[in-house]
């Protein structure tokens, strides 16, 4: 079991050649555009979920930071669909990869800044200095200020991973040391598949969770420089 027990990362290929773009690509084909005058009830639900997550997300935007609506949508989408898909058995989840999730995180997070030094230039430089600072200590402040602006991306990053991770390798050793003790107490092994089954729900919201969070954290940087 130990071999196996990271088995699940690894990105999967076929014919020799990779085909997580494949896997990412999927997520996708979920969320069909309907051309229906009336739309059907899982169409209906999509939809309502979107406008109320949009809504939420966005009423604290100007108009400038209110046109990123479709990015993030798009992106809170792709991760909760992506992380949900991870939880079927024999499957693999993108957002287990430090790699995909730094992908996501670095762009969104430079844009942001980008766009805050452009139309904001002295309110986000204002950010590195907290007014009111004794003058000794304003080199150590903006060193300090500087660095916990670029760490801003790892966050995203390693906190999706971490989560994402650790839920599918509890999954893993719940699962295999229930099938051990099927063979040694079968009282012990149907309270520990218990455990399972309550993990496995717990990772259905955490799935959902972290893809919120993720977006809105975006969102957030997003707005402090819009």
């Amino acid at each position: 079991m130990n071999e196996n027990l990271f088995a699940s990362f690894i990105t999967p290929t076929m014919m020799g050649l990779p085909i997580v773009v494949l896997i990412i690509m999927f997520p996708s084909m979920l969320f069909p555009s309907t051309t229906r005058l009336i739309n059907n009830r899982l169409v209906s639900i999509q939809q309502w979920l979107i406008r109320m997550t949009a809504k939420q997300m966005m009423t604290i935007h100007n108009k400038k930071g209110q046109t990123w609506t479709l990015m993030l949508i798009s992106l809170i989408m792709f991760i909760g669909s992506t992380n949900l898909l991870g939880l079927l058995p024999h499957s693999f989840t993108p957002t287990t990869q430090l790699s995909m999730n730094l992908g996501m995180a670095i762009p969104l997070w430079a844009g942001a800044v980008i766009l805050g030094f452009r139309h904001k230039t002295k309110a986000s430089l204002a950010h590195f200095l907290p007014q009111g600072t004794p003058l000794p200590l304003i080199p150590m402040l903006i060193i300090i200020e500087t660095i916990s602006l670029f760490i801003q991306p790892m966050a995203l990053a390693v906190r999706l991973t971490a989560n994402i991770t650790a839920g599918h390798l509890l999954i893993h050793l719940i699962g295999g040391a229930t099938l051990a003790l099927m063979n040694i107490s079968m009282t012990t092994a149907f309270i520990t598949f218990v455990i399972l089954v309550l993990l496995t729900v717990l990772e259905f919201a955490v799935a959902l969770i972290q893809a919120y969070v993720f977006t809105l954290l975006v969102s957030l940087y997003l707005h402090d420089n819009a």
